[in-house]
C-alpha cells in the first residue's frame, strides 16, 4: 500500500540537500565511472554503484540481507536502479573499479552543501574551516587478502592481512555533524614490496584536497605523530594552516626550547573558570620545531585544566603555524581539541551506530574492500548532510532516540510499504502513518 504524507508535513526543505536530490546526484556521477569491463556487460556500473550505495544507505547488515531484497520495486524508485545485482555479480563488478574514480562523488555533495550555504557554520577562523585527519582500520583478517593487503608478521610466524584509510573531515567545536571529504587508502601501492603507512598516504591526500578544493582556506588538526618536518612541509606546500598535537617524549627538543621560554619570561599566559575547573592557556612564539628543521619555526600552544584542589585533569599541546596572541588562544585550543570529532563522530559512528565499518561485506581480489569502504563513507556523508540540513530527519531520528532504531525503523518501513520517496519514508515513520494501514478482510466463517 502506498503511504499518503500528511498536510502538515508539506514544509519547504532546500530540495537539494535532500537525500533523494542528493542519491540521483550520485547516480549521476556513477554513470560517469569509467567500466573496466568489456562494453554490452548486462548489469551497467551504474546499477552496480549504487545498488552497493543503497545497501550502506539502509544500513543492511551483510551482503546477503541485501541480497534478500532485490526484487523490492523501492530500491528501484528511490536509488533510480534500472538492474539489481546479486551478491556475487556485485562482488565481480565492483572489485574491478578504480576507487580514484569515486572520489569525484564527495565534491559533488560537497559543491551542494556550498549551494546551499550549510557550510557557513562550520568556519572557524579568518575564513577557515578546521580539517581533522586520521587513519582507522577497517579490515583485518589471519587467512582473506588481495594484492593491497598490508601485512602485519607476528613474532609467532603468524600474518594478519589489514586495510586502512586516512579519514578528512571538516569539524568545529561547536557543531556535532562533520563533513567527510573522500578519504585515501592506507594500502599496499602498485609494484610496491612495502607496506603503506599514513604519512605516505597524508602525502597523497593533501594535494587532492587542495586540487579538489583549491580556493578554500583549512586548518589542519592532527595528533602528534604529524608534528614532524616532512609532514609540516606539505602542509606548507599545500598552503594549509595548522594545529598538529606535540608530546614532551616525542618533541624533546621543542620542549627545552618552550621551557627556556618560559624561564626568560617569554611565555603569555590567560586563565578562565571552566565550569567547577580552572582552565589555563600559555603560548611561546617562534620556536623550532626540531633540531633537524631549526627553520620550521612555529608557536607553541599548551592547555591546562585544574579542579578545585589544584590537580591537573586536563593538558594539552600543540604546534601552529599561526600567531597565538591575547584574541585567538583560547579559540586554537578549542580547534586542537576539536580533532576528536573524527574519532567520536565518525570512526566510532561507523562502527558502533549501524553502518558495520569493519564487517567484511566482501573483499574481492583487487579493489573491492576499498571501493566498499568509500562507497560506506559516501553513505555517511549523505547521513550527516540530513542530520545537518533536514529538520525532517532530525524530527525522526529524536522520536527514536537513537540512529539504530532510525535505521531499523527505515528498513522495516523499507520492507512493507511502497515508498515513493525517502522523505515520504521519513514522513511514514514521523508520523505512524503504517498504524493507519487497515489489516485486510479475514473471512472467520
Amino acid at each position: 500500500m502506498v503511504l499518503s504524507p500528511p498536510p502538515e508535513s508539506k514544509k519547504r526543505f532546500r530540495k537539494h540537500l535532500s537525500a533523494d536530490a542528493l542519491n540521483a546526484l550520485l547516480g549521476d556521477r556513477f554513470a560517469r565511472v569509467p567500466d573496466p569491463r568489456r562494453p554490452g556487460s548486462p548489469i551497467p556500473l551504474r546499477d552496480a554503484l549504487m545498488s552497493a550505495f543503497a545497501m550502506f544507505s539502509l544500513k543492511d547488515p551483510s551482503l546477503l540481507a541485501f541480497d534478500e531484497r532485490r526484487g523490492d520495486g523501492n530500491l528501484k524508485r528511490l536509488y533510480g536502479i534500472g538492474q539489481i545485482p546479486s551478491d556475487t555479480q556485485m562482488r565481480e563488478i565492483l572489485d574491478q573499479v578504480d576507487p580514484e574514480r569515486l572520489q569525484a562523488a564527495f565534491g559533488d555533495v560537497f559543491r551542494q552543501l556550498q549551494r546551499g550555504k550549510a557550510l557557513e557554520p562550520f568556519v572557524f577562523y579568518n575564513g577557515a574551516y578546521l580539517l581533522s585527519l586520521d587513519g582507522t582500520g577497517y579490515f583485518s583478517s589471519p587467512t582473506i587478502h588481495c594484492e593491497s593487503c598490508q601485512v602485519k608478521e607476528h613474532k609467532d610466524g603468524s600474518v594478519t592481512y589489514q586495510h586502512q584509510m586516512l579519514g578528512a573531515v571538516i569539524v568545529h567545536p561547536d557543531i556535532k555533524e562533520v563533513i567527510p571529504l573522500a578519504p585515501e587508502p592506507i594500502q599496499k601501492q602498485d609494484g610496491a614490496a612495502k607496506n603503506d603507512c599514513e604519512r605516505n598516504a597524508a602525502k597523497r591526500l593533501l594535494p587532492k584536497i587542495r586540487r579538489q578544493h583549491p580556493h578554500l582556506k583549512f586548518i589542519v588538526v592532527e595528533d602528534g605523530l604529524a608534528s614532524n618536518g616532512p609532514h609540516v612541509r606539505d602542509l606548507i606546500d599545500n598552503e594549509m594552516h595548522f594545529i598538529l598535537g606535540v608530546k614532551p617524549g616525542d618533541h624533546a627538543f621543542l620542549f627545552e626550547q618552550v621551557a627556556e621560554a618560559r624561564r626568560q619570561g617569554r611565555s603569555p599566559k590567560l586563565s578562565r573558570k571552566a565550569g567547577k575547573n580552572t582552565a589555563e592557556v600559555s603560548w611561546v612564539y617562534s620556536v623550532p620545531l626540531n633540531e633537524a628543521n631549526p627553520d620550521l619555526r612555529v608557536d607553541f600552544l599548551e592547555y591546562n585544566e585544574y579542579n578545585a584542589e589544584g590537580k591537573r585533569v586536563k593538558h594539552f599541546t600543540w604546534i601552529t603555524d599561526m600567531h597565538v596572541n591575547l584574541r585567538n588562544a583560547w579559540l586554537f585550543a578549542r580547534g586542537g581539541r576539536a580533532r576528536w570529532r573524527i574519532e567520536n563522530e565518525t570512526f566510532n559512528t561507523l562502527k558502533n551506530q549501524g553502518y558495520q565499518f569493519e564487517h567484511n561485506f566482501g573483499h574481492g581480489q583487487k579493489n573491492l574492500s576499498v571501493v566498499f569502504a568509500m562507497l560506506m563513507m559516501l553513505a555517511f556523508l549523505v547521513d550527516q548532510t540530513q542530520q545537518l540540513c533536514c529538520p525532517l530527519f532530525g524530527a525522526v531520528w529524536e522520536k527514536l532516540g537513537s540512529k539504530r532504531a532510525l535505521w531499523d525503523n527505515l528498513r522495516s518501513h523499507f520492507r512493507h510499504f511502497c515508498i515513493e520517496s525517502m522523505r515520504q519514508l521519513y514522513e511514514a515513520i514521523l508520523y505512524d502513518l503504517g498504524k493507519e494501514v487497515p489489516l485486510p478482510g479475514l473471512d472467520s466463517s
